[in-house]
This record gives structure tokens, C-alpha cells and sequence, in this order.
């Protein structure tokens, strides 16, 4: 049987055995806070507080999802739903609206781009591919706040901000309308509309909300502060008024308020469940002692800041770099890179983390010069690789066919026939890639516990790419901060760290600038052992001099 407390401090098993009322874990960067929380979930179903089945556990990415199932699975409990909320709500909406309407739900969109062109056609409006996807960015946060048409005339002309193209509020808020319009008229609904819809039938199907809060009766969000007001409604329909409730944040770690995330629900837990109890993770298990001093330093002072606390690690200092341009910049990092692994460290274990997607093109150029692998996040995602996606389907086949042999014996006859070498070639581009993707398909074989089948291999393959998990792949990472909210790599750089790039230049207003100061917070937790941080004096074609972030600049020596 698994003991469901080991291995947890003080703090985190005050999380897996609080009960009777909500439960507010301030947790900050690196605490263990997905540990303790699935560790309560195991708990709690261990002594009976919990029925599997009536647990939603609810998170923001498919792959967060993903990883609570698996650490839950290896607890030995199943049957939790682990979901986001739109994949919750869609779930119930699916469910459900057949009988409430008489038909079927309408197809979902891909993407409003069509739609908005198709309304800006209609409206004999022209404008170019950018303002439509300001525009689309404009009707999602109106609908993450669950403000009506009124309601955004009234707060949008209220935010000081200005409007797409250069459009008047009139005519903005004339896309928006008939934009809903168009929708209707296709018979879709786009991303929003998913909580929406599922919100209105909540609030009005009786009967239905019923049957969903008998279905669950204890809920638990983690990252909590980048709840939207839209979510928060649907959690509270959910909820019922019952108080069955753990949340799971870090103030600090807010970096979607664009998108609508607001860390006040956060924040103002203890004024909304004054019976509910607040615990905070600090201790620090990710991170050497100059990082987390870094990292405390940089927040000092802000709203719902936690004061980490460094359990060891490396102590070794941050490492800071000044270049006389771009290209320089980009040639410091991949020679060090290039050194770090000739000294033996793995280039799954690095990451260049970048303000913007942009900022990528030098640095693979830089890289490759090197002959260093790269993988750049947002490109081809793994599992829709060509080469990737035939491995899959060998590797299904095999198993249901019940080829003969160990696990690792099928895999290696499939990958070696679709191109896997014995050696990874000398040279970088499409074939040392695929060779890549294989082999950390054949070493994911390998990590399978003994006498796994190929059945269970080709399970295991297909969750993780419903949920886009990947495995690493023998090549350093590039991605942006956002993007790499909620990983870690031993050895991080932050690239760009001059003032217009990091802070961005439209930061301008002091909640921007805040937003900006949690986003390279979040950058530096991502580093366990090593921390380069850099900047670059020059671009390539503006010889005007940039100054160095302020960010890097308040890193005082005192404050490594």
C-alpha cells in the first residue's frame, strides 16, 4: 500500500490532511505545490474523505492535466478527473445539450480569423492581419471578463487603452456584435463560447446543474491566480455555495492578466472563505541559493509575495553578460552552451528563454554554427511530426497485432526502420531532427517499468500526446517565458535583457511594468542550478544604445 504522506515537509503535509472547509496554498516557485496536491487528493481517498469519482481537479493546460493523472496513477488512485476547464466544460456541455436543445452542439472554431474577416467583410471594413488578431484578442477579453456588449462599451472606454487599428469604440464594439452573428448564422461557437454556453445552461437548467453537483462534490484549481472572472463564475456555479474547495497559486507567478487572469480571487481567498484555512509553500526544492535570493529579491515588496527558501542546491553564482549587439549576444550564448556540453551537461537540461518569439532567429543561427541541436517550442509540436506520428502508428499496430518480443525489441526494430541511426549524425537540419525525435521515443521505451507491454507503451504514447507532453529530446530548448511557465531546466539563460525588450516596449503603465516584473520572476525559477542572464547593447541595424532591464539592473550584488 503507498504511504500517501511520504516524502512531504512539514507545510506540504498540511495541504494532503486539512479538512473541513476551503483550503487556500499560496505556493510559491518550486515548493512542490502539483506534489502536495496530488498527495491530498491520495489522502484523502485513502481515509475515505474523498470518492475518486466526485473529485475534479482542475488545471490550465492539457498537459498539467496530464502529469496530476499520471502522479495520481503512480499513488495508486484512478478515477480523478483531471481536466481544464474548458475540457470540463465542453465534457458537460457535449453531455448535456442534445436534450436541452434537440440537436447537436455546433462545431467549435479552429480559429476566429475567418470569422472576424468574415465580418469585416460584411461590414465593408478593411484591415490587415495584425488588427484581426488584435481584434481577436479584443473579443476574447471581453468574454473571459462575462462582460455583455453594454458592459464593454462602458469598461473598455474606461481602460485608457487604445482600440485595434485604430478603429473608434463604435466600430470595434460593431465587430463584436456582428461577429456573434456570423457565428450563429455558421452554426459555431468559438473557445469563450465552450464556458460560456456551459455557464448559462448551469444557471438555467436547474435539473442539469443538479446532476453535475451530484456528480462532484470536491473541486481543486490549481494555479489559481490566473483565473479569469469567467472561470470563476463557472467554478462558483459548480461550486453550488458547498465549500469542498482547494486552490493552489502564487501571486507572483501571474502573467496572463492581458488574457483576463486576475490574481484578486487569489488574493482575497481569506476575505471570501473567512472559515477556510491558508497554507504557504515556501521552501524552495528547484533552485541554488542565489537564484531564490534573485528571485525574492526581484518581488520584494509586491502583493502576495512568498519569501523562498533554498534547500540546498548549487551554489553557484548567476552568471551576467553585456554584448555589443545582438549577433554577439547570440554567439556568447551558444559557445557557452556549446562548452556546458562538452563539460557533460545534457542538452535536454538547457533552455534559452526569450521575451518574444522573434528574438529565436538569431540565436538557432547562432546554435547550429555551433553545432548545437535545437529545439524552438511553438514550432512543429513534437507528436505532429511526420516521422513521429508513423512511429505511433507503428507502434499501435505492433500491439494490437501482438508481435512478438520485449517491449524495447519491438520498439527498436520500428524506430531503426524509420530512419533511427545508431549514431546521431554529425550534422545538424531534418535528419539529425528525426533521428532526435526517435531516439527519445526509444529512450522513453527504455524508462518503462519491467515487463511493461507494447500495449501499455502505445496507451502511454497516445495520452501523452493528447495532453502534448513530449519527451526531450537530445537537443537544448528555446522558448518563450510564458511558454515556460511550469518547467524547469538545470541550466537556464534570459536573453534580450535590455529596457524595451524586457520590460517589452509597450509596457508602459505601471501595472504593465508589474506584469513584466512577474514574467522574468518566472523566468529565473525556471533554472535549478545555473543562471546566465544577458543582454545585448546594439541591435543589428539600430545603433542607438539600449539600456540594461531595470530588472537586471535592481539584482544588486547583494542579491547575486
Amino acid at each position: 500500500m503507498v504511504d500517501t504522506l511520504s516524502g512531504l515537509d512539514d507545510a506540504q503535509r498540511v495541504v494532503a490532511t486539512t479538512w473541513g472547509g476551503p483550503l487556500c496554498v499560496l505556493a510559491g516557485a518550486g515548493t512542490g505545490k502539483t506534489r502536495a496536491l496530488t498527495h491530498r487528493i491520495a489522502h484523502g481517498v485513502a481515509e475515505g474523505k474523498y470518492q475518486p469519482e466526485q473529485v475534479l481537479a482542475l488545471t490550465f493546460t492539457t498537459k498539467a492535466a496530464s502529469e496530476m493523472g499520471q502522479r495520481l496513477r503512480a499513488l495508486g488512485v484512478s478515477g480523478v478527473a483531471a481536466r481544464t476547464f474548458h475540457s470540463a466544460a465542453l465534457r458537460q456541455l457535449q453531455h448535456f445539450w442534445p436534450s436541452i436543445t434537440g440537436g447537436r452542439l455546433p462545431d467549435i472554431a479552429s480559429s476566429k480569423a475567418p470569422l472576424i474577416a468574415k465580418t469585416l467583410d460584411q461590414l465593408s471594413l478593411s484591415v490587415d492581419t495584425a488588427v484581426i488578431r488584435d481584434l481577436a484578442g479584443d473579443i476574447e477579453w471581453r468574454k473571459v471578463q462575462a462582460y455583455t456588449l453594454d458592459d464593454y462599451r462602458d469598461k473598455r472606454a474606461t481602460l485608457g487603452k487604445s482600440l485595434p487599428g485604430g478603429l473608434s469604440l463604435e466600430v470595434v464594439a460593431s465587430i463584436h456584435e456582428r461577429y456573434e452573428q456570423v457565428k450563429d448564422e455558421q452554426s459555431r461557437i468559438d473557445f469563450e463560447d465552450v464556458l460560456l454556453a456551459t455557464l448559462g445552461m448551469l444557471e438555467s437548467e436547474s435539473r442539469v446543474a443538479e446532476r453535475v453537483r451530484a456528480q462532484y462534490s470536491v473541486f481543486l484549481v490549481d494555479e489559481y491566480q490566473d483565473v479569469s472572472p469567467l472561470q470563476q463564475k463557472l467554478l462558483d456555479v459548480w461550486l453550488g455555495g458547498r465549500e469542498d474547495l482547494v486552490v493552489v497559486g502564487d501571486a507572483s507567478q501571474t502573467i496572463y492578466s492581458f488574457a483576463g487572469a486576475s490574481s484578486s480571487y487569489l488574493l482575497e481567498f481569506p476575505e471570501r472563505f473567512p472559515s477556510g484555512t491558508v497554507v504557504k509553500l515556501e521552501r524552495n526544492y528547484r533552485s541554488g541559493e542565489h537564484i531564490v535570493r534573485a528571485a525574492n529579491h526581484v518581488m520584494l515588496g509586491r502583493p502576495g509575495a512568498l519569501t523562498l527558501e533554498a534547500q540546498g542546491g548549487s551554489l553557484e553564482p548567476i552568471h551576467r553578460h553585456i554584448a555589443r549587439t545582438d549577433e554577439a549576444e547570440a554567439q556568447y550564448v551558444a559557445r557557452t552552451i556549446k562548452s556546458l556540453i562538452e563539460q557533460g551537461t545534457p542538452p535536454d537540461g538547457i533552455a534559452v528563454l526569450i521575451r518574444f518569439g522573434a528574438q529565436s532567429l538569431e540565436l538557432e543561427s547562432a546554435l547550429r554554427a555551433e553545432g548545437v541541436g535545437v529545439r524552438v517550442h511553438g514550432s512543429t509540436p513534437f507528436f505532429e511530426e511526420s516521422h513521429v506520428k508513423r512511429a505511433l502508428m507503428e507502434i499501435r499496430g505492433a500491439a494490437v497485432a501482438g508481435v512478438a518480443g520485449s517491449l524495447t525489441q519491438v520498439v527498436d526494430d520500428i524506430l531503426f526502420g524509420l530512419g533511427l541511426q545508431g549514431e546521431a549524425p554529425d550534422h545538424q537540419g531534418a535528419e539529425r531532427n528525426r533521428h532526435d525525435d526517435l531516439a527519445a521515443l526509444r529512450a522513453l521505451a527504455r524508462s518503462m517499468p519491467p515487463g511493461s507491454t507494447v500495449a501499455e507503451f502505445s496507451d502511454l504514447l497516445a495520452d501523452r500526446a493528447g495532453a502534448g507532453d513530449a519527451p526531450e529530446v537530445g537537443a537544448i530548448t528555446i522558448t518563450t517565458v510564458h511558454s515556460a511557465k511550469g518547467r524547469e531546466w538545470p541550466v537556464v539563460f534570459v536573453v534580450g535583457l535590455s529596457e524595451g525588450m524586457f520590460p517589452i516596449s509597450y509596457a508602459t503603465t505601471e501595472e504593465t511594468i508589474e506584469e513584466e516584473r512577474r514574467l522574468f520572476y518566472v523566468a529565473i525559477t525556471r533554472a535549478q542550478h545555473a543562471l546566465y542572464l544577458s543582454m545585448a547593447e546594439r541591435g543589428r541595424s539600430d545603433q542607438s544604445v539600449r539600456a540594461p532591464s531595470r530588472f537586471l539592473q535592481s539584482l544588486s550584488p547583494a542579491a547575486p
